[in-house]
């Protein structure tokens, strides 16, 4: 009863989705998803679902299924090229994989029985999520755009002063380093959810002989900071320094958009903020920084990994926060609301696998707390926080170290929710 609700709540989300992107004009997530079954679509995202459904498969099946989504793949790419089909520049091809994945959801169905049909499902239901999440995504950012004309940047930018403007000094930090580390940094921040396919394929490694999920991975961490953020940024409109103080990025914003030319050599002045219009394209996707918060949760998640791993998660959080900054798409506290948000929402699924436990409620609280207090600071105080640089910017800081020292804190007392149970027997032919 409990996924049949689930699955009815998450119906009527994307069938509003779809009602209010077809309202301004463009496709919403399921009709997008249904016509790549048979249009070009763009790879990345398939191939990285079809990867994560994997996990259920053996390793003959495995090979099966990369052979019918590549032989599928050549099917649609050489009738393509032979009726002179244009496609969009990086969508070639990616059908395959999606016909691989609804193959086997098919072959559960008819072919298998209990168990084993339900765990080949959930691993279909888990490459799917992948594809429909950055759905969900880009039709959230298109809402945002259009239902709210007007930004908040002014205000944060003002709030930003307690931090020292960091993204000012990122952006000139980068104009020096020259177009090499702005290459590398802008590789990793495109490339986060391959980083967060690798973690996850790490922590599902078992489930084939296992025969079962663990109770917690990346991937339903990333999925919800994905479905719950930009619910945020609907109630704290914010483009970004680049757009809101320079020329904007990736073809939209502009300098007639502006508040004024200034990033990355000229800190915005202090003075009286107030809402700003702004283009009906670019996203509102700035509070909180979700890709912060994405690779805050990569981190988090490759803590119990190997030294490799660690050194990975720890070298992408990094990286990431440099490009968020140092490209103009963050100001600092976004960074900060997107730690809180992340370790909050970590919180919140590691307390219900662990039955609701009373000290992982009351962490779930303070982060929940924090992370309002944060958006109301720099909403109602941004003058006061930017007057008194001394005293605000410790105070933000501290704010999100309460909230790192009680995850940290909780979750030592917690057992791990992974404790392998004995195997369950290879599944028998049934009874003719």
């Amino acid at each position: 009863m409990l996924w049949t609700a689930v699955g009815v709540v998450a119906l009527a989300f994307l069938i509003g989705l779809e009602i209010t992107a077809r309202h301004y004009g463009e496709r919403g997530p399921l009709s997008t998803q249904v016509r790549e079954v048979l249009f070009a679509p763009k790879p990345g995202p398939l191939y990285g679902g079809l990867a994560l459904m994997m996990v259920v498969l053996t390793w003959r099946q495995r090979f099966v299924a990369a052979g019918v989504a590549i032989g599928v793949d050549a099917v649609f790419v050489l009738g393509r090229w032979a009726c002179g089909v244009r496609v969009p520049e990086g969508h070639l091809f990616g059908n395959g994989a999606l016909w691989a994945m609804l193959g086997c959801a098919v072959f559960a169905i008819t072919r298998r029985t209990g168990t084993e049909r339900v765990l080949l499902l959930k691993g279909v239901g888990l490459g799917l999520l992948l594809v429909t999440g950055r759905k969900i995504g880009d039709s959230w950012l298109l809402i945002t755009s259009k239902t709210r004309p007007t930004v908040l940047d002014p205000y944060v930018a003002t709030a930003d002063h307690a931090l020292g403007n960091p993204s000012w000094l990122a952006g000139r930090a980068l104009d020096a380093i020259g177009p090499a580390g702005s290459n590398l940094l802008g590789l990793i921040y495109a490339q986060l959810a391959v980083a967060a396919i690798v973690v996850a394929l790490y922590q599902l490694r078992k489930v084939a002989a296992e025969r079962r999920f663990p109770r917690h991975h990346l991937v339903r961490t990333f999925l919800l900071i994905g479905l719950l953020g930009p619910a945020i940024y609907m109630i704290f409109p914010v483009v970004g320094p680049v757009f809101a103080y320079g020329p904007g990025a990736s073809g939209t914003g502009g300098v007639e958009w502006s508040v004024a030319n200034l990033w990355p050599h000229t800190p915005p002045p202090i003075a009286m903020p107030h809402p700003v219009p702004y283009d009906g394209i670019t996203p509102r996707n700035c509070m909180p920084s979700l890709h912060t918060a994405w690779a805050t949760a990569i981190f988090i998640h490759t803590r119990t990994g190997p030294r490799l791993l660690r050194y990975a998660g720890t070298f992408w959080l990094i990286a990431t926060l440099a490009a968020t900054l140092g490209f103009g798409y963050h100001y600092g506290v976004d960074l900060v609301a997107g730690v809180v948000f992340s370790l909050t929402v970590e919180a919140a699924l590691r307390t219900f696998d662990c039955g609701w436990d009373r000290s992982g409620l009351r962490l779930v609280a303070h982060g929940t707390a924090v992370f309002t207090l944060l958006l109301v600071s720099y909403r109602w105080l941004p003058v006061h926080m930017a007057a008194r640089p001394w005293l605000f910017g410790p105070l933000v800081l501290l704010a999100m170290g309460s909230v790192i020292h009680g995850y940290l804190r909780t979750t030592k007392r917690w057992t791990s929710p992974d404790a392998a149970p004995a195997l369950l027997p290879e599944p028998q032919p049934e009874p003719v």
